[in-house]
């Protein structure tokens, strides 16, 4: 029972991640082609790298529905280790979107002339690389691999801890502390920003209606607060619970970190198309161009439905009483 409701959840949840990814994407490839901002391939990278993650999570929603088949080792290893991957692609994604606004914060004269498609393409091939040493580590190394005989594919029932240490330590921490200060620096420049501009206003070049300032920063604050506050949340109980499982065997189960902290996690890749794309303007925009054209689409295709069936009905000409008395 416990098992066939952790399949629903995850089944649910990979099909919201992949749906939600999957339009983000096609947004922002009809947006690249008409604005040609290298930025957003960043955040292209990113719907790519979260719509993988759903993917590989489809997997084993398949083995939490079937029957125990006691799967291979080699397969099981594998299969963990796709699904780390995207997870590890999705993380690292999230920290070059906040270093390409770091890059645009701090010298914004400079933007395009340092962000050229060779050193964008450079990096998502070096991201992808990285994410596929973290998840194939175990497979090039077999210390970091577990053997057990198990009904179905599970990352603690494959993985040693120790795995998950070394993980933590070269790929999760890193990027959260990288994450957390490029966006801590971005408040601080806007924050800078603000106050010559308030300076400026003071004596008098700047116009004589002043924005609200206090909103502004607020704002401000709070955009930074709930972008590293839901990338913290969702991955840092996972790790710090896979750290002490390794440090402490008996503290913890393995399966409240499989199903309740992983799944956690995996909320993150649906909570990053919301935060990413559709909190900005232009994608937002596209977005409702996007679904004006299909309804218009849909609109027409029943419209000229509806006009075949009039055809249909205006062969069978009607014949009154006082026609059939004459």
């Amino acid at each position: 029972m416990a098992s066939s409701a952790l399949g629903t959840i995850l089944a649910v949840l990979a099909s919201l991640i992949i749906t939600a990814n999957v339009l983000v994407a096609i947004v922002l490839l009809r947006l690249i082609q008409k604005s040609g901002y290298k930025g957003h391939y960043f955040v292209l990278n990113l719907a790519v790298a979260d719509a993988m993650v759903g993917f590989t999570v489809m997997g084993l929603v398949m083995d939490e529905f079937s029957e125990p088949f006691y799967p291979p080792q080699t397969f099981c290893v594998l299969r963990m280790a796709f699904v780390t991957s995207s997870s590890a692609a999705s993380i690292l994604s999230l920290t070059l979107v906040a270093c390409d606004r770091h890059l645009a914060i701090r010298k914004p004269f400079h933007y395009f002339q340092l962000v050229t498609g060779l050193r964008v393409g450079v990096r998502l091939v070096g991201l992808w690389l990285l994410a596929a040493i973290i998840g194939f580590l175990p497979v090039f190394a077999p210390v970091f691999q577990r053997i057990t005989a198990q009904e179905k594919c599970s990352f603690f029932g494959v993985f040693r801890p120790t795995y998950m240490l070394t993980v933590s330590c070269i790929g999760f921490f890193p990027a959260l502390f990288l994450f957390i200060y490029l966006y801590c620096d971005m408040l601080k420049i806007a924050s800078v920003h603000v106050q010559h501009i308030r300076e400026v206003e003071h004596v008098g070049l700047a116009g004589s209606c002043p924005p609200p300032h206090t909103t502004s920063d607020m704002k401000a604050l709070r955009t930074v607060a709930i972008l590293i506050g839901c990338f913290a949340l969702s991955w840092l109980p996972f790790f710090i619970a896979s750290i002490v499982q390794t440090v402490c065997t008996n503290c913890l189960t393995y399966k409240v970190i499989e199903s309740y902290l992983w799944l956690l996690g995996l909320c993150n890749s649906l909570l990053n198309p919301l935060l990413y794309s559709c909190w900005q303007k232009d994608v937002r925009l596209q977005f409702s161009q996007l679904a004006a054209g299909v309804k218009r689409r849909v609109l027409l295709h029943l419209g000229n439905r509806n006009r075949f069936l009039g055809r249909g009905t205006k062969s069978l000409p009607t014949v009154s009483c006082l026609q059939l008395q004459d």
